[in-house]
């Protein structure tokens, strides 16, 4: 209903930092609430990071609080995710994710791949 294309994936060191951008093809309202959720394998997925288009707003998960920033480009389509510190733990395939409420989970994004070594 609403595609979102992330970019951005790939291995990095612990320690180290990366940046993932998600950009929605549709027309985002004020309501509209945009995020991440990471999935790794034999674990359950797990929420990141979300942020609100209209006021800017941001939420996240307890595992990435102080090291993540999510933030919003609205004349872009488009939010990004600052990693910093990773952690091998973080390792997972990350999905952009969408919707009209809590918990934004309406639309999905392909996933993208994010390993982090020790």
């Amino acid at each position: 209903q609403l595609p979102l294309v992330e970019s951005g994936g790939g291995l990095v060191q612990a320690g180290g930092s990366l940046t993932l951008s998600c950009t929605a093809s549709g027309r985002l309202y004020s309501s509209y609430i945009m995020g991440w959720f990471r999935q790794a394998p034999g674990k359950q997925r797990e929420f990141v990071a979300a942020v609100r288009w209209g006021t800017g707003g941001t939420t996240y998960g307890d595992s990435v609080k102080g090291r993540f920033t999510i933030s919003r480009d609205r004349s872009e389509n488009t939010q990004t995710l600052q990693m910093s510190d990773l952690k091998p733990g973080d390792t997972a395939v990350y999905f952009c994710t969408g919707g009209g409420s809590w918990p934004p989970q309406n639309h999905w994004g392909q996933g993208t791949q994010i390993t982090v070594s020790s």
